[in-house]
């Protein structure tokens, strides 16, 4: 559980830093957590003095993924509602007008990703990582990240990163198009930091616009993520990666039946 409050909300000017904030579990993606960010994202939007948002984790992670151990689906209908509830975070990022900025320290893996590629601008860490590893707990790629994340870097590194579920440094990331700029460690937020002011000083209606179109294709994404995934749930792949992931050792998988 988490005892403090799950997103740290500060403002300076027309900058929002949204701050995920679960550190002795890397910044996991919680249910709590998933709920607060939505919110203060959709608050944000009906503030029209925000003109731009950055998001990051507190501690030396942005994001581990997600909270595994709070991810108890019982029936497809369970899987579709909370994919449905997962779905209204991301559509709020990538619809959102205010352009968004990740400051990415440390790893930034499975959900986290997620998060990044929903980003408009990615600034990393030189020591962060990047690590895309559902497979490894018997789930399809979420958050729309198979929209979002070949959109980014391409099919071809996007299958790559997907099926292989290998880890990526920081200029690795750049190389791709994973991250956009990577800066010294530590130095992230101050850089995000600058990269939003840019954004905030441009006309907020024609960066608005401009996202509006390259979101385009998200929904039938999302809906095709819910199908499969609020399946997936119940899989024995599923269990296993789970219980793998818990317990510390090697995954055993079968026939993914």
């Amino acid at each position: 559980m988490i005892a403090t409050e799950p997103v740290l909300v500060s403002r300076d000017g027309g900058i929002v830093t949204l701050t995920l904030n679960w550190p002795e579990r890397r910044n996991a993606l919680s249910v709590a957590m998933r709920h607060r960010l939505a919110d203060a994202i959709e608050d944000l939007e009906a503030d029209r003095t925000v003109r731009a948002v950055i998001l990051t984790g507190t501690g030396e992670h942005f994001c581990a993924g997600g909270d595994l151990t709070g991810m108890h689906v019982e029936s497809v209908a369970e899987g579709r509602e909370r994919m449905r509830h997962a779905h209204r975070l991301i559509r709020l990022m990538v619809h959102a007008r205010c352009p968004i900025v990740a400051a990415i320290e440390g790893w930034c893996a499975g959900a986290g990703i997620s998060l990044a590629c929903a980003s408009d601008h990615v600034v990393a860490g030189a020591e962060a990582k990047f690590l895309a590893s559902f497979g490894k707990v018997g789930l399809l790629p979420d958050l729309g990240l198979l929209h979002t994340l070949p959109a980014r870097v391409g099919q071809a590194r996007a299958r790559e990163m997907l099926l292989f579920a290998e880890a990526l440094d920081a200029p690795r990331a750049e190389a791709i198009g994973l991250a956009d700029r990577v800066v010294p460690a530590g130095s992230a937020l101050k850089v995000a930091r600058e990269r939003a002011e840019v954004l905030a000083s441009l006309a907020p209606l024609t960066l608005a616009l401009t996202k509006a179109v390259l979101a385009e294709g998200l929904d039938q994404a999302l809906a095709r993520e819910q199908d499969l995934q609020s399946a997936l749930y119940l899989t024995p792949d599923h269990a296993e990666g789970k219980a793998a992931f818990l317990e510390k050792r090697q995954a055993r998988f079968g026939e993914g039946s």
